[in-house]
């Protein structure tokens, strides 16, 4: 009887939660916080650390793009005749010394190193949206962990009404006003709720793992219970929650420095029709016979783009056809990017409508009513189907309130992803 008081309590205190519109779920020891998993999913997670490396590796190429060739420098030696060293001998005989530097035609470097540096951008914000995107699949994992312990507490606390059911049945069978079939129906009930149980549990381990998998913790680190999320209402409208994400999207400005960086290159498949030039250096050492006769020269080399028809012309298209790859990928995700946003805004405000059918439906009557059904069964004034489908009400109702709670939540982490910005309060702060 006493566990049979607890679970009423803890029905009586979820109604009285819903009913003033704001749910209050009981403090558990050692409660596991949203905030902390986001915060060492930042620092942990091989996802998150990957898409920084690769954004940082791509920022030491810039310099690169931009630095000249490696200068080229020839030590020799030239000999008049075979048969023997005619140094010193010969004025044609020489030590030979030479340095070249290739340098681009003007702006080529600059036009190189703005295409690296918008490619770096490019990455930069896609480590951003990776980011954002492991923090909202964390918080589903978080949300739906929290759903498969309430769930569980439902179950348990479903099955102290079904013992007093089935004392019930057993006591009426007993005395010779019942029939077997009401206790075997709420034992048959029991069981169900045993399996459910027993399918819960698993789903808490899959998620638990699932969930130390994206934080980077080991798969058999133990997690506490999720803290209940708390009801707050959403700020945004649609038009507004598209125009925030069009200007603040981590993959919305990773494809715009892409289009920027292809636009550099353009401009610097279009410079290679003019030539860059090298300039060598050489100097002539001859021996101490030939003192004040040694000899230098400098000489300037111009390529000749005489093959632009089969090497810059194409590689102008080339670059050309990028930029309106790159262009189109742009139009492609500010496409979907507004489609999902309008998914998950649909979903939210539909959860939003049927909490509200919830919360005009579930009221201290509908346990009462169980009360009372379960009073009149005692009495053989009704069945044992009438109470157990007063029982499935009440626990359906409690279920799916807490499902689309949960729902609401999942939809707005995606929208925080989408939109680029990540609510930066705890759950707990938002009562």
């Amino acid at each position: 009887m006493g566990d049979g008081r607890r679970g009423m309590k803890r029905l009586l205190l979820f109604v009285a939660g819903i009913l003033l519109f704001v749910p209050q779920a009981a403090v558990w020891a050692g409660e596991l916080h949203l905030q902390g998993l986001i915060a060492e999913a930042l620092q942990a997670s091989p996802e998150i650390q990957a898409a920084r490396a690769k954004a940082s590796a791509s920022g030491f190429r810039v310099p690169q793009s931009m630095s000249l060739p490696d200068p080229m420098v020839m030590v020799g030696y030239q000999n008049e005749g075979t048969s023997r060293l005619t140094y010193n001998e010969s004025p044609d005989s020489q030590y030979l010394f030479s340095a070249s530097q290739l340098f681009f035609f003007p702006g080529k470097r600059a036009l190189k190193g703005e295409a690296a540096s918008r490619e770096a951008e490019s990455l930069s914000s896609s480590a951003a949206a990776v980011q954002l995107r492991i923090i909202a699949v964390i918080k589903e994992f978080y949300y739906d962990l929290f759903l498969a312990h309430q769930s569980l507490d439902l179950i348990r606390e479903k099955a102290v009404l079904l013992r007093k059911l089935e004392d019930a049945a057993l006591a009426r069978y007993a005395a010779g006003g019942g029939m077997q079939q009401d206790v075997l129906m709420a034992q048959a009930e029991k069981y169900m709720l045993l399996e459910r149980e027993t399918m819960l549990q698993q789903k808490i381990q899959t998620l638990e793992a699932q969930l130390n998998a994206m934080v980077g913790r080991d798969q058999t680190a133990p997690l506490d219970r999720p803290a209940p999320p708390v009801f707050v209402p959403y700020p945004l409208a649609l038009p507004d929650l598209i125009a925030v994400a069009y200007e603040n999207s981590p993959e919305v400005r990773a494809r715009e420095k892409m289009v920027a960086s292809t636009n550099a290159r353009v401009r610097v498949a279009e410079r290679e029709y003019y030539p860059d030039i090298a300039v060598t250096g050489n100097y002539g050492l001859k021996g101490p016979a030939f003192e004040n006769q040694d000899m230098w020269s400098l000489t300037t080399t111009l390529n000749i783009p005489l093959y632009y028809t089969t090497k810059q012309q194409p590689a102008v298209q080339e670059a050309e056809a990028s930029q309106r790859e790159a262009k189109n990928e742009l139009q492609g995700v500010r496409l979907r990017l507004s489609a999902a946003i309008r998914e998950n805004y649909a979903m939210l405000q539909s959860t939003e409508r049927l909490m509200e059918l919830y919360r005009q439906g579930l009221t201290l009557k509908i346990h009462q009513d169980f009360q009372s059904a379960l009073a009149t069964y005692a009495t053989g004034k009704t069945d044992a189907l009438s109470v157990i489908s007063r029982l499935k009400a009440i626990t359906e109702i409690e279920t799916s309130y807490w499902g689309q709670l949960v729902e609401r939540e999942k939809a707005r982490a995606r929208l925080e992803a989408l939109t680029g910005k990540t609510d930066s309060r705890t759950e707990e702060g938002r009562q």
